[in-house]
Formats: structure tokens, C-alpha cells, sequence
């Protein structure tokens, strides 16, 4: 899975082949071109932003323009095998109901995040007293798209409290994967892979 960030190869390596798939923020669709030329899936995707929806479709992959806090609601029941969202869910305006949309659209789902609780972002926040600029996170408070500053823990609180199960999760940090030992602390991102 060459040229794909961590998060985006671990999703791509997870996916079985064939399958429809759903990306909802597959910015330029460099994971949706892998899964269609490495694994034969079926990948549509929707992104707001329209630069990145030109370079998708000039990959020759089906993607609209469209935000996902409003236009999932179009999408029928279980009309995607897999549904992806990958560094979006802090983007959202409610993320809980994202989450629902994602499982309702797709029989399962890969959400992708940055880990808040990341070891770096406590002490520069404890050390700078200032909203942390790091390096997965590298744009200022007020610069940033994440308006909901999501920790691997508060993800899987959310996914108790709607009965979502875990079918795998990945950590990483510093461009590689890690073990799953207290990631909520050494973790940069995390991958889920849920389903109902």
C-alpha cells in the first residue's frame, strides 16, 4: 500500500476485496484509487472540499462534492459494504450522528482520528498553557478544521453508549503503527474498525 499515510494503509489492507465502498472525506481519493486498483472494490466518495474533489475525479473515481454533516442523510440503508471516514469525525458538527449515518449506509466502518490525549499535545498544552500545534496537528487554534477535540477513550465511550462493536483497532504514532498499550497516552491516530 504504497504512498498512503499509516491510517490509509491499515484501512486499505482491512477491506476485502470487491466490496462497495463508501469514503466520506476521501479528500484527493488516494485511498479509494488503492482499493480499486489493488482490491477490485466498487469506491464512491463524497468531500467538501472542491479541489480535492477535481484531483479525485481526475483519478477517474466517483466522487461528489457534498458535506457529511447533511448529505449521508441521502444515502439508503445499507447501500455500501464498508463505509470509511478518515480524519473527518473531529471535522463534524455531530459526530454522533455521522457515526450513525456511517453504520446505517454501511453494513461496517473504518473512522480514523487524531488522538487529543496524544502524550506530545498534553505536555505542550501543560507547558505552553496554549491550544497545542504539533505535528499531526500543525495548524493553530483558530486556523483548524476540528471543532470536537476527540481522545481514543471518549471514541470508545461513544461507541458504548451506541452499542457499537469493535471488530479492530490501530495506533499509531510518528508515522508507524504501535501497540494497543495505554494508546490513549503514546497514540497520534487511531483507526476503528466498527460495526452494529
Amino acid at each position: 500500500m504504497s504512498g498512503l499515510r499509516p491510517d490509509l494503509a491499515r484501512i486499505a489492507a482491512q477491506v476485502p476485496h470487491g466490496v462497495r465502498v463508501l469514503d466520506v472525506g476521501c479528500g484527493d481519493g488516494a485511498l479509494m484509487a488503492e482499493l480499486r486498483d489493488a482490491k477490485g472494490c466498487d469506491a464512491r466518495g463524497i468531500e467538501i472540499d472542491p479541489l480535492a474533489v477535481e484531483q479525485a475525479v481526475g483519478r477517474g473515481l466517483s466522487v461528489v462534492q457534498g458535506d457529511a454533516d447533511r448529505d449521508l442523510a441521502d444515502y439508503p440503508d445499507g447501500a455500501f459494504d464498508v463505509a470509511i471516514l478518515s480524519q473527518t469525525l473531529q471535522t463534524a458538527r455531530r459526530p454522533d450522528w455521522v457515526l450513525e449515518q456511517l453504520l446505517r449506509v454501511g453494513t461496517e466502518a473504518f473512522v480514523s482520528f487524531p488522538n487529543f490525549a496524544y502524550w506530545r499535545m498534553r505536555l505542550a498544552l501543560l507547558a505552553g498553557g496554549r491550544m497545542p500545534v504539533v505535528r499531526h496537528l500543525p495548524v493553530s487554534w483558530y486556523e483548524t478544521e476540528n471543532i470536537h477535540h476527540v481522545t481514543i477513550e471518549d471514541f470508545r465511550d461513544l461507541l458504548r453508549i451506541k452499542g457499537v462493536a469493535v471488530k479492530g483497532a490501530w495506533f499509531f504514532a510518528g508515522g508507524r503503527e504501535i501497540s494497543a498499550l495505554r494508546a490513549n497516552w503514546r497514540a497520534e491516530h487511531a483507526v476503528f474498525r466498527i460495526s452494529r
